[in-house]
């Protein structure tokens, strides 16, 4: 589906005329992303809700093309106008701008033109071009050299706008990330273990799962729903001792150590799941990462062709979103394991709906530097093309490189990653922990996961400083894998 957004950047100009004009060249549908809610969520400082229920509406249209009505300037609610940058990206849609003007002057037109593209400028690919309504449309040609931008005419007389019908989705934003997570879990119909229970974010988190502990819940002064279950840890582990023991039996597990083990909650959530009565795991935020990994390589092992446990954290950055691993799980892989993170992120990417551009993130791009970290990378990229050709795996590139498409054309020239990549693979642990969480804290961006690959069954790992949501994520991630794994 391609989407427009019509942008207004000048009072007097009818968004609805120009919405509908290029909804009649599209054979698009007209949708209004502003309504009677939009002022209060964004007065309250809930953009995002606002976002992810454009997304649902949207998406509720099943529209072949559409055409978004943008926010027109208002004296009185500046901010509101300033929007539409963000609109833009939580749809993935390309922005026309829209002028009414009967100004002669085709140097003040641009001018007007090129201020408004500086919203735009850390949002590449996002403008498509501009319209001009009233006698400065007569100008269009000149403003146009003067912007660079396309121009498209005018309401009511349009040229050619083929071109915006053939407009493809560019980028996964946050907002339909996280739609289509909630989405894709809440079909799934996943049962998830919680063995943090005494946990109050866990609770929280709970609560709003539907999963959540009646202590602290009361405590907390939190409402339980009807379709919860809460269940009392000690009257379960008789009922795993057996199982548990087969499982271990070649480590000589005993009843007596099985029980013991059992009283960690990990543990006896890991038994649950081994044992079919639960669907998947999280755990984290008072447990450390071996804590919570560990039951789940003995008693759940490594799914089939896997030779490794490792992770993917899904950042939700203001453009779109990418994938980062392994942040989490291994210090110092191997080439060869850093092929398989590389790969097994790849495919995370996808079922999650990122177009899988992989970039294998060195100090290095291509032969800027040498030494023995940026051979172990290279010999990592080549491995991962052997095993994986229908990828897109490159390196070693820089961050910069892999992220931001003009550097990337100057140090990587023809790359089909380069600029563009959606997963940044890290060299080491060291490197991928420090970085998620520097973007994480200084640009204020949601982190989910991260996202456990290469188990048999889903048991996923927070970090002790994850927030409520970071957890409400991370338990839909779960029920989405849980059921992606049953087929």
């Amino acid at each position: 589906m391609a989407k427009i957004l019509i942008a207004p950047v000048s009072t007097g100009l009818s968004a609805d005329a120009a919405a509908k004009a290029f909804a009649a060249a599209l054979n698009a549908q007209v949708f209004q992303a502003v309504d009677s809610t939009t002022e209060v969520l964004l007065a309250q400082g809930k953009s995002d809700d606002w976002f992810d229920a454009l997304v649902g509406k949207v998406a509720a249209l099943n529209a072949d093309n559409l055409v978004i009505e943008g926010i027109t300037p208002d004296a009185d609610k500046l901010f509101l106008a300033g929007k539409n940058v963000e609109l833009a990206l939580s749809l993935d849609a390309g922005v026309v701008l829209a002028l009414k003007s009967d100004n002669t002057d085709a140097a003040a037109i641009a001018q007007q033109l090129n201020l408004t593209k500086q919203l735009y400028t850390n949002s590449p690919g996002l403008l498509e071009g501009f319209i001009i309504d009233g006698a400065a449309a007569a100008l269009g040609a000149q403003v146009a050299e003067q912007t660079g931008l396309t121009f498209f005419g005018s309401s009511d007389k349009l040229q050619d706008v083929s071109a915006l019908a053939k407009r493809e989705a560019k980028r996964l934003s946050p907002a339909q990330f996280r739609y289509n997570l909630i989405d894709f879990a809440r079909k799934a119909d996943m049962r998830i273990v919680l063995p943090e229970g005494a946990e109050p974010r866990t609770v929280a988190a709970a609560a709003i799962c539907h999963e959540e502990v009646e202590a602290v819940a009361k405590e907390r002064g939190i409402s339980l729903p009807d379709s919860l279950e809460i269940i009392d840890p000690a009257t379960l582990v008789e009922q795993y001792v057996e199982p548990m023991c087969e499982l271990r039996k070649s480590k000589g597990l005993t009843p007596e150590d099985a029980r013991k083990q059992l009283q960690d909650t990990v543990v006896l959530g890991t038994m649950m799941m081994a044992q079919n009565d639960v669907d998947g795991l999280v755990s984290g935020a008072v447990h450390t990462t071996a804590n919570t990994i560990r039951p789940a390589l003995q008693l759940i092992k490594t799914a089939p062709g896997a030779s490794l446990v490792s992770s993917v954290f899904f950042m939700l950055l203001p453009n779109q979103v990418l994938a980062f691993g392994d942040c989490a799980v291994n210090p110092n892989p191997t080439p060869e394991q850093l092929a398989d993170i590389a790969i097994q992120s790849a495919d995370s990417a996808k079922a999650f709906g990122i177009d899988p551009k992989v970039a294998m993130i060195s100090y290095s791009t291509i032969n800027s530097g040498s030494g023995p970290d940026v051979d172990a990378v290279i010999e990592a990229t080549k491995l991962a093309n052997e095993k994986r050709p229908d990828l897109a795996i490159e390196g070693p590139l820089q961050y910069d490189a892999a992220t931001v498409p003009s550097i990337g054309q100057s140090k990587a020239p023809g790359s089909a990653v380069a600029g563009q990549a959606t997963v940044l693979v890290f060299p080491d642990l060291n490197t991928g922990n420090c970085t998620y969480k520097a973007v994480q804290r200084s640009a204020n961006v949601l982190s989910v996961g991260p996202l456990l690959q290469g188990l048999r069954k889903p048991v996923n790992d927070l970090s002790r400083g994850a927030l409520i949501e970071d957890i409400v994520f991370t338990i839909a991630l779960t029920a989405v894998q849980a059921k992606q794994m049953q087929g």
